[in-house]
Formats: C-alpha cells, sequence, structure tokens
C-alpha cells in the first residue's frame, strides 16, 4: 500500500512540472519504464 501512495506521488510532482514518463527518465538517467514502475508501484527487488 505504501508503494502505491509513492507512486501516486511520483505521478502528481511529475505532472505538476509538466513532464512525461520520459522526460523525468532523461532527468534522472534511469529508463521511462523504471519511472512507469515506480509509480504503479511494481518492483521486482
Amino acid at each position: 500500500m505504501e508503494q502505491e501512495m509513492i507512486g501516486k506521488f511520483i505521478s502528481a510532482c511529475r505532472k505538476e512540472k509538466g513532464l512525461t514518463q520520459m522526460q523525468l527518465a532523461e532527468k534522472l538517467n534511469i529508463t521511462n519504464r523504471a519511472v512507469s514502475k515506480w509509480e504503479t508501484g511494481v518492483s521486482h527487488s
């Protein structure tokens, strides 16, 4: 449940800044799939 809340927070912040998942990923030097996983709360750790 906590991962879902964090994901919604990340998504809301990203959208507030007018960024796509791809743009955020480029700024963080990660893949857009990683951003998507964060936002959906999916992780395979």
